[in-house]
Formats: C-alpha cells, structure tokens, sequence
C-alpha cells in the first residue's frame, strides 16, 4: 500500500447564532480547553484555538482521510454540547452555533503568522468588527 502525505492547513471560523456575544470570557478558556481535548481524543490535529464573545478560530492540519466539514461539524457539536451542559447562562438559554462557516488553506510558511493572528483576537477586536473580518475572508471565494 502507498504511503500518504498531506500538509494541508486551515484556518476556519465561526460565529454564535445571530451573532450572541454568548461566549462570556469568565468561561472562553475552559471551552477552548475542552475543544482542544476531545479534538486530541478524535484524533483531529487542532494546532490553535481562540476567539471572543462571538466567533471562534480554529487552526487545523488536515489528513488525506478527513474533510473539513467532518472535522468543524465533530469540534462544533461537541463544543455546543458541552456549553450547554454546563449551566452557564442564568435563564433557559439554549446555545447554538450558526449554521456554517468560512474556511481559508494556509501556506506551511504562514503558520507562525496564523497562529498569532488567532491568539490576538481579543486585540484585533477592538478596531475591527466580525464583519470586515469575514470580508477579508470572501476576497478569494468561489
């Protein structure tokens, strides 16, 4: 049998429904933690993670075996699932992610740049909006 080899990496996001800021940072890091553990436990090479109270990004290599609506489906049930478990929210909030999501390859040789560029998010926030961020996005769409 042929050996396989894939280098392929994606930076995906996704947003609450209706865009709630209904990721409260009290409780983010513990989200993040848990995604990043039952992505270990599928075997899903989840490189990075983060976001704020609206949208998370994720870094992911890809195998030769896997798709990526596969793999943002698994980590995106399972988070709303989780969240929901937890008691977070004082009324009979129900979370839920909205439908979709963008994804964009990433060059091996912009990985670094990626990386930090979703560590920054909070940062990157404050003077830019969800919405121009998903526009940088689209500029290479179908």
């Amino acid at each position: 049998m042929a050996h396989q080899f894939s280098n392929i990496w994606i930076h995906a996001v996704w947003a609450t429904k209706y865009r709630n800021p209904l990721l409260h940072k009290k409780w983010r890091k513990s989200l993040f933690q848990h995604i990043k553990e039952e992505a270990k436990h599928k075997d899903i090479l989840l490189d990075f993670i983060n976001g704020v109270e609206d949208h998370v990004h994720i870094l992911f290599k890809l195998r030769t075996t896997e798709t990526v609506s596969n793999i943002i489906k698994e980590i995106k049930g399972e988070a709303s699932k989780w969240i929901n478990e937890q008691d977070f929210f004082d009324d009979d909030t129900l979370f839920r992610w909205q439908d979709g999501y963008g994804v964009i390859s990433v060059s091996p040789h912009r990985i670094e740049t990626i990386r930090n560029y979703i560590r920054k998010q909070e940062e990157h926030h404050k003077t830019s909006s969800y919405d121009n961020e998903i526009k940088k996005f689209q500029l290479y769409k179908d």
